[in-house]
């Protein structure tokens, strides 16, 4: 056969390869399905107090941090409507199982969840009447190619319409790869991160841009079950691409890889994030990597990483230019001990901010550890050492200011978190039952002037020498 022919038929065959793999992301088109739980109507108000969002590692509710979305989009108050978005139905169990654990929450009216199997679902007025009607939308775990479909069809609009009123938008798994404005979108199949280094233009690489652009978190790629699959290699790999192709404005790239297992990013409509459950890495390329081209593999020298355990913070808004630790890429190997390091320069608290260990004892007002001083966001650690363990921290507030504090709990045991005025009683409290079960809670003073307050955490079951860590914002 001559050459010329040879050719093409490699090409025809490749082509119908590819078209292959593109076809299975959109099966038989099924009619889109919707499941309603909780009240048949809509809630009706004029104003919420988001934007909020949630980056989950895995499909699952992380149910600390969306207690947190659902508080402060309604401001404390009322109830509020969710919609789940899905690109196939669960294979067994419930069909239902985002809402299920929605529904059980404070503050939730209804929660829909819409099953939807083809791109032309994204123009279904039931679901975008549904989705408009809505104060937070969450897309399911599964494929995110199927969302990436959903782009310039009325849903995308929808969307970005529920956000722009105060509401909320997040995911797990391919929901939060499909949160990030620049999407991998893994409509050529899934890549690991030893074939992204080896070939950061390996035909498994592909990106979906343009789409969902949330306030504070530009120029950002998500990537989710970050450590237990050993995704940091081709994180490292798509922001090489993204700085090389130009998909980043500024010539900058942020990753976020959040761990599987109850890992959360919380952000905030200030753009600060909060992690929750598990930790969650920011990966920074800030220049032109050394070598990023087609079958060759990646040398790029210095990505800036920081690791956020539960209770830390990150503010997207400013972003902080201390408190990582650096890695490199060399013709397709990374250095070792990717998820850990020390930082370079040290700036408080991951991303920025102040820490303060607890100082037993403790467990009195007048013994109380004293946070005065320290800067807002202030990480506080300790542990319940005891079945009747209290840990105070003493704390400033200014008229008009909100703190906001939201704690890590680990598993070892069951702590209750109280907000307390300068004479001990309590103005508001956090007190969810189980064992690692997160605490959070919001208060401001209206008062004049500053007002002295006592943080108290307080063992309720269990005890142990697992650190909780709370973070408190201030704003």
């Amino acid at each position: 056969m001559p050459l010329r022919s040879l050719r093409f038929t490699s090409t025809a065959v490749a082509l119908t390869a590819m078209a292959s793999a593109l076809m299975a992301h959109q099966p038989a088109h099924a009619a889109a399905a919707r499941i309603r739980l909780g009240n048949t109507a809509d809630v009706s108000r004029s104003a919420w107090n988001g934007p909020a969002f949630t980056m989950n590692g895995a499909g699952g509710i992380v149910t600390a941090s969306m207690t947190r979305a659902i508080d402060d989009i309604r401001g404390g108050t009322g109830a509020l409507d969710v919609v789940v978005l899905a690109g196939s139905a669960p294979t067994s169990g419930s069909k239902t199982p985002e809402c299920d654990t929605i529904t059980g929450l404070a503050g939730v009216n209804s929660c829909t969840t819409w099953t939807l199997t083809a791109a032309s679902d994204g123009n279904n007025s039931q679901v975008n009447t549904d989705v408009r009607n809505a104060e937070f939308v969450y897309f399911a775990g599964g494929d995110q190619c199927r969302y990436a479909a959903w782009k310039g069809t009325a849903l995308e609009a929808s969307v970005e319409s529920v956000v722009t009123k105060g509401g909320g938008s997040g995911g797990g798994s391919a929901g939060h790869h499909i949160n990030s404005p620049i999407v991998y979108d893994a409509c050529n199949g899934s890549v690991t991160s030893a074939e992204a280094l080896a070939n950061p233009y390996d035909r498994y690489v592909s990106f979906t841009t343009g789409m969902f652009e949330w306030a504070n978190y530009g120029s950002v790629i998500n990537d989710s079950h970050f450590v237990t699959r050993d995704r940091m290699g081709r994180t490292m790999s798509f922001l090489a691409r993204a700085v090389k192709d130009g998909l980043a404005p500024g010539g900058a790239a942020w990753g976020v890889g959040v761990e599987e297992g109850g890992g959360s990013l919380y952000l905030d409509r200030n753009g600060m994030a909060t992690q929750y459950g598990k930790d969650a890495y920011v990966v920074l390329a800030d220049h032109q990597p050394e070598q990023a081209v087609d079958r060759k593999p990646l040398t790029y020298s210095g990505f800036k990483i920081w690791r956020l355990t539960p209770g830390s913070t990150f503010d997207f808004k400013n972003r902080p230019t201390c408190g990582y630790y650096l890695r490199s890429v060399t013709n397709g190997v990374a250095d070792p001990n990717l998820y850990s390091g020390t930082p370079v320069t040290d700036c408080g608290s991951q991303g920025g901010g102040s820490t303060l260990a607890e100082s037993e004892p403790n467990d009195t007002r007048d013994t109380a550890d004293d946070a005065t001083a320290l800067s807002s966001p202030t990480t506080l650690t300790g542990n319940m050492q005891s079945a009747g363990d209290r840990d105070y921290f003493k704390l400033p507030l200014s008229s008009g200011q909100t703190a906001s504090v939201n704690c890590a709990v680990p598993s070892a045991y069951d702590a209750d978190l109280y907000w307390l005025d300068t004479n001990g009683s309590t103005l508001t409290r956090s007190v969810n039952d189980g064992a690692g079960t997160d605490e959070s809670l919001s208060f401001t003073r209206t008062a004049s002037g500053t007002g002295t307050y006592y943080l108290d955490m307080e063992a309720y079951s269990g005890s142990g020498t697992a650190s909780y860590s709370c973070t408190v914002t201030k704003s």
